[in-house]
């Protein structure tokens, strides 16, 4: 597309700002084309191949912490934030309770 006219003049056109234009410009010289790239997605979660060893811990240590796990994970290699094993989890349908853990 070969366009006529500054960035200004073609924002006015299409009453969007001249920084979205060149955007456009840029994505177009790109990839050819002027459709947005992808967004967002889903990624694999990092403890999922760790998910055995997890439940093996919550069930020989029953008052096992969130920290005290992400430990334990370190120990094995594996670097996680506390967040990460509490979101992971939560995903799995794992609670730690304040008496006892559930599942």
């Amino acid at each position: 597309m070969k366009a006529t006219g500054n960035c200004r003049a073609i924002g006015d056109l299409f009453k969007v700002a001249p920084s979205t234009v060149i955007k456009w410009t840029a994505r177009f010289k790109e990839t050819g084309q002027f459709s947005p790239a992808k967004m967002g997605g889903y990624r694999k979660a990092q403890l999922t191949p760790h998910l055995d060893f997890i439940i093996e811990q919550i069930e020989a240590e029953p008052h096992l912490t969130l920290h005290g796990l992400k430990d334990k994970l370190a120990e094995r290699g594996v670097s996680v934030s506390h967040d990460t094993v509490w979101r992971f989890l939560r995903a799995q349908g794992l609670s730690f309770k304040k008496n006892s853990v559930c599942r």
